[in-house]
C-alpha cells in the first residue's frame, strides 16, 4: 500500500459524514470536478468536513471556518450523465482529526491530518438491545417503501454502526452530530442515542 498523504484535501460540507455512511453529492464547481478526477485516478479518498461558518458554494472574499474532526470519504460510485455535472456516490471511511489548514488558488483546501482509530467492534449491551432492534425495523420499513439509505453490510451487531446510522436520521442540530461523531466510545454514543429517542418519545 502507498503511504497516507501528507495533506488531505478537504470537501467542507453542511453536514456529518459517519464511518460507514452513504454520502451522495452533486459536483459541479471546478475545483471540485478537479478533485473527483484526482481521486479516481489515484484511488485516493477526501476528507469531508462540517462547516461551522460559510457556505458549501465558493464565495468571494467569504470566511469559512470548519470543524477539527472530520470523516475520510471513499469513492463507491460517479455518474457524469450532465455535462459539468458529476453524481458522485461516497461511503465514509475512517474519522480524522485536522492539522494546519490552506487553501490553494483555484479554493480547494488541504490540511494535514492524523486518523483516529475506529470504533471497537462492541455489542450493543443488553440495555440498548432496543435501540438495535428499532434501527433494523426502521431499515425494513424503509426498504418495503424502495428506499435504502444505508451502504451494506448492516451490522446491528455492532453497537458503533448502530449508532452511527441513527445519529444521521435524527432531526438533531449539526453540533450535536459532530459531538456525537467525535465520541470515540461507540456503547458512550448508543447509549446518547437512547437517550435522545426516549425524550423524543416521550414528547410525542
Amino acid at each position: 500500500m502507498s503511504p497516507a498523504p501528507a495533506e488531505l484535501p478537504l470537501f467542507p460540507l453542511q453536514t456529518v459524514l459517519f464511518p460507514d455512511g452513504l454520502l451522495e453529492l452533486k459536483v459541479f464547481e471546478a475545483r471540485y470536478l478537479d478533485l473527483i478526477a484526482a481521486c479516481l485516478r489515484d484511488s485516493t479518498g477526501f476528507g469531508v468536513v462540517c462547516l461551522r461558518h460559510g457556505s458549501e458554494v465558493r464565495q468571494t472574499d467569504q470566511e469559512v471556518e470548519f470543524e477539527s474532526v472530520g470523516t475520510r470519504a471513499e469513492l463507491t460510485a460517479v455518474d457524469s450523465a450532465q455535462a459539468g455535472i458529476l453524481q458522485v456516490r461516497c461511503r465514509g471511511a475512517e474519522r480524522f482529526r485536522l492539522g494546519p489548514s490552506r487553501q490553494q488558488p483555484d479554493g480547494l483546501w488541504l490540511a494535514g491530518w492524523t486518523p483516529i482509530e475506529p470504533d471497537p467492534l462492541v455489542a450493543p449491551p443488553s440495555h440498548l438491545e432496543g435501540v438495535a432492534q428499532g434501527l433494523a425495523d426502521a431499515i425494513a420499513a424503509l426498504e418495503s417503501e424502495g428506499m435504502r439509505p444505508f451502504l451494506p453490510p448492516h451490522r446491528l451487531g455492532d453497537a458503533g454502526w448502530v449508532a452511527n446510522r441513527w445519529c444521521e436520521m435524527l432531526p438533531i442540530p449539526m453540533p450535536a452530530k459532530q459531538k456525537l461523531m467525535e465520541l470515540t466510545d461507540p456503547v458512550l454514543r448508543l447509549e446518547v442515542v437512547e437517550d435522545i429517542l426516549r425524550r423524543k418519545s416521550a414528547g410525542s
